[in-house]
């Protein structure tokens, strides 16, 4: 998971304008914006973590650290003000610190076991400043200075501030404040001169000058491929140069030569299937560990790695693991590639790594590939040329079952081997099937040491939670300046006995001062500072008035003289009072919190209408009961097709609301029983007339289905299922019996209450009313036969 930290210049000097008509510090920002969407392309990005940075003290200094979310990091980088100074120093510490602060609690450092490649968290630094002087409280200074004294645990177990998977990159902006009109050179983008570029180099980046959009976006482009997942390794020459190659031209250069030392990355490619590298073997540490030191002596932030020209015979045993890491392309790869020598290679080492020699054992090779398109590092077993031929002797020759001589030479390997690779042999005997060749004593520090690094490691883990929960505060407010008193010094002129003769020659007035005056009386006074956040009541104190907007101010104070009475005066001009900046118009939650309680809505039954921010006609669905019935139709229904003999209403239309055909169920109405002919009396209440003609059928197929409707209200408020509540389905049959008619009048109530089923999902009462139809027709069909007969 990539760290990606944004270091932003926030010094005065980034408000300059270019000729675009923009500042320094909104070019910043932009450009951070524009790497995110670039970096965005990639499906790798997900797991990447962005930090922001500025030039403030810590730990005001950190916008957005290891909890803050993406929205936090957007509201901080477009909230940033360039009102400092150029504490490019302190700041890169803070960077380094933030970064680092985790370190001891993983131990991903793995201090004083060896170095693990492919235990490792990649991390870019982005600076993006504007190269002017290093200002500070102390002065201007002119090389960049890091400060040696840090709160972070820990830290002197490094030489340096960064560690070898962290790189520095910065964006120096020279963009001028006048377009010019000679053309833009054309090509890559110059490294530039500021005191921030040796830092860069030294962490294995880089910097670049911006001339103008164009190469910013350039650079930008260049950054995102920069995004790899590796470590920085020195490699340097030991030993005489290669023998040229045969058929090729004498070279005639002398002295040293680029490739003779590298300051390059190797990249640590994870594994496709779990997405984490994998390894076996680490690097040796510059010194031979001794167990009974209290201490670690510190190691530097790059591993020096010597190789020796001399050409040797690649050895890999099947299995054997080894690890595989490509180099950078750098001085040094383009000149083994150009000796076209795939088949050998050449030994690398640790100085100081083996006990009684300061070269050291070598511990693996650098090699071109078979396609000579890259040269890989491939880090073996600490001595390799003399522990896999033993290996080699074990699999093939004794078949596992070593020999007494076979063990005293694998004896003797161990004494010259440190001590920390004892816990990766055994996995790699493990892998090969030998697992009991080494004992079960694990080689470990010494005590002080281990506990020396916990106590460390609970420093980290205090240091990180005070942090974490001191980044997103606002500062405490300035008391004010402190009066101070000059005891000892130089007597004010007030306190001279002569100071009224002075002041009258000079003024021709007297000062009616105290005739003593105690030079302590203001002593612990604070003046009071300005406060922004309070808006100057212009109409009270016309001090208050900027000298720009006097004009403004006195036509507005004209226009309420003339034109208004006392309890209408207006300070601001109708257009003024609805304007506001671009950044603020979207941010609406803050408006409404600002805004009155409203009034309490005298029907709380109606559904409540949203703010009429966007979308006027916006209604609040949560607190709605929506019919399945009364669903919009938006398109072809395809989960079921209506009879051909049905007409829809909705053909040569548009998508229509669907009508209810329940009385019960339209909005707005109340269900009014039918009502009878004078003729006939009306049943009281609980009742049922038999005796129905066929005008007034329709009322009882209502009456039906406004039972059918209670039936479903009741299953829905008591949440049963529908075949336990078969009473009122009793009901409905019982006065589907009652009704008197023609067979096509039966048959149309039972059809109309049937879909009226379908619609409610009621397969019980559906199953029943389909039987009592099939007994109607079974009736009918044995009267007409009697009939017959």
């Amino acid at each position: 998971m990539p760290v990606l930290l944004f270091l932003i210049d926030t010094s005065a000097s980034m408000n300059q304008r270019t000729h675009l008509g923009t500042t320094y510090l909104d070019i910043a920002k932009g450009a951070v914006e524009t790497f995110m969407k670039l970096r965005g392309r990639d499906p790798a990005s997900r797991g990447d973590r962005y930090m922001l940075v500025n030039f403030e003290d810590v730990p005001l200094g950190i916008k957005a650290g290891w909890k803050e979310s993406h929205a936090t990091f957007m509201t901080e980088l477009r909230n940033l003000q360039a009102t400092g100074l150029t504490t490019i120093g302190q700041s890169l510490r803070t960077a380094f610190d933030l970064l680092n602060l985790n370190r001891l609690v993983t131990g991903i450092d793995n201090y004083g076991q060896g170095r693990n490649p492919f235990f490792l968290e990649p991390s870019i630094i982005i600076a993006i400043t504007d190269g002017n002087k290093l200002t500070s409280g102390s002065g201007v200074q002119d090389e960049l200075h890091l400060p040696l004294t840090t709160p972070l645990p820990g830290s002197e177990l490094t030489k340096e501030p960064f560690r070898w998977d962290q790189r520095l990159f910065s964006l120096v902006l020279r963009i001028p404040g006048h377009a010019s009109v000679e053309p833009e050179p054309l090509g890559g983008v110059p490294p530039d001169d500021s005191a921030i570029t040796p830092m860069c180099e030294v962490t294995g980046g880089r910097s670049y000058s911006v001339f103008s959009q164009r190469m910013l976006n350039q650079c930008l482009e260049s950054l995102v491929q920069k995004i790899q997942s590796g470590v920085v390794i020195n490699f340097e020459k030991s030993g005489p140069d290669p023998p040229p190659i045969e058929d090729a031209p004498p070279e005639v250069k002398s002295g040293p030569q680029p490739w003779h030392c590298c300051h390059k990355l190797i990249y640590v490619r994870p594994n496709p299937k779990t997405g984490v590298p994998i390894g076996h073997w680490p690097i040796p540490e510059a010194f031979w560990p001794d167990q009974n030191s209290p201490t670690l002596p510190p190691r530097s932030a790059h591993p020096h790695v010597h190789f020796s020209c001399l050409d040797a015979e690649p050895m890999v045993i099947d299995k054997v693991p080894f690890d595989k890491y490509e180099l950078e392309p750098s001085p040094l790869t383009q000149y083994i590639l150009e000796r076209k020598s795939p088949h050998t290679c050449w030994q690398v080492f640790v100085c100081n790594s083996a006990k009684y020699s300061d070269l050291g054992q070598p511990f693996g090779y650098l090699k071109a590939s078979t396609a000579l398109n890259c040269v890989n590092l491939f880090v073996m077993p600490y001595n390799y040329p003399v522990l896999l031929p033993l290996l080699d002797d074990l699999i093939k020759v004794h078949k596992f079952k070593p020999t007494i001589k076979w063990r005293q030479s694998f004896e003797n390997y161990l004494k010259s081997m440190p001590p920390y690779y004892i816990g990766p042999l055994k996995k790699a005997l493990r892998i090969m099937g030998a697992p009991n060749l080494l004992a079960d004593n694990e080689y470990g520090l010494s005590y002080s040491v281990v506990s020396y690094l916990k106590k460390l490691s609970q420093q980290s883990k205090i240091e990180y939670d005070r942090l974490i929960a001191s980044i997103g505060k606002k500062p405490p407010p300035e008391p004010g300046i402190k009066v101070r008193w000059r005891g000892g010094g130089a007597i004010s002129l007030a306190q001279r006995r002569d100071f009224n003769q002075l002041l009258q020659s000079i003024t021709g007035e007297s000062a009616s001062l105290p005739q003593e005056l105690s030079s302590k009386e203001f002593q612990g006074f604070h003046l009071a500072l300005l406060n922004k956040t309070l808006k100057p009541q212009s109409l009270r104190n016309p001090y208050d008035i900027p000298r720009s907007q006097l004009l403004d101010q006195l036509s507005r104070m004209r226009r309420n003289l003339l034109h208004a009475g006392v309890c209408s005066l207006r300070g601001q001009d109708p257009d003024q009072l609805h304007s506001v900046p671009i950044a603020q118009m979207g941010n609406y939650q803050d408006f409404l919190k600002a805004a009155p309680q409203p009034l309490r809505d005298p029907d709380p039954e109606q559904p409540k209408r949203l703010h009429t921010f966007g979308n006027p006609f916006k209604l609040d669905k949560k607190g709605m009961m929506i019919d399945e019935a009364d669903e919009f139709v938006t398109g072809p229904q395809n989960k079921g097709k209506r009879p051909q003999g049905e007409s829809s209403p909705m053909q040569g239309g548009g998508p229509k609301r669907r009508r209810c055909m329940s009385p019960l169920l339209r909005l707005g109405r109340a269900y009014t029983p039918p009502v009878t002919p004078p003729a006939s009396p009306r049943p009281t209440a609980g009742e049922f007339d038999p005796h129905i003609h066929q005008g007034n059928s329709h009322s009882i197929g209502r009456e039906v289905i406004c039972l059918l409707v209670l039936s479903v209200v009741q299953c829905v408020v008591t949440r049963l299922p529908p075949v336990l509540l078969t009473a009122d389905y009793d009901k409905i049959f019982h006065f589907l019996k009652q009704i008197q008619g023609t067979l096509d009048t039966r048959l149309i109530f039972i059809q109309n209450i049937i879909k009226e089923a379908a619609r409610f999902k009621k397969r019980v009462l559906i199953e029943q009313l389909e039987n009592f139809l099939e007994e109607i027709h079974n009736r009918a069909n044995n009267m007409n036969h009697m009939e017959a007969l």
